[in-house]
């Protein structure tokens, strides 16, 4: 019986482990301020819609209190959300199941004076070909 519940808990924490994903970081030079105006400004003049920018940073430090936690995560860190219509619809064709990552994200995050701007690191295939949009974006967005 022991061995057989040991099996289920392996089998139970496979998909945690499975979705983990790395980031893809490149540090900025610049302001928090600088870097969130320039990943934004690089995305809308590749024609593209932001669909939501979340808040994190601000979420999390108005929230800490709330659930016993003085820790700063982060002094600043917003997420930018938008979709390629022309790279959705290649990435998707490939494989539909590509779904689960659109929108795709890039953040813009300070944490003790750095800034860091990424986004996450997409598994081998078709989603390279997002992964390699995110890091334009990001490079145009580091060149301003």
């Amino acid at each position: 019986m022991t061995r057989y519940l040991s099996f289920g808990l392996t089998l139970a924490m496979i998909p945690m482990t499975a979705m983990a994903q790395d980031a893809i970081t490149f540090p900025y030079p610049g302001s928090f301020e600088d870097a969130s105006f320039a990943v934004e400004s690089a995305i809308i003049d590749r024609g593209l819609v932001i669909d939501f920018t979340s808040h994190v940073g601000d979420m999390l430090n108005r929230t800490g209190a709330d659930v016993g936690s003085a820790e700063v995560i982060f002094d600043n860190a917003q997420i930018f959300l938008f979709c390629s219509a022309a790279v959705s619809r290649r990435v998707m064709e490939a494989d539909p199941m590509n779904i689960m990552h659109c929108p795709y994200g890039i953040f813009v995050a300070e944490r003790e004076g750095a800034v860091l701007i990424g986004h996450r690191d997409y598994p081998d295939g078709p989603m390279q070909e997002v992964e390699a949009l995110l890091d334009a974006i990001i490079l145009e967005a580091m060149a301003q």
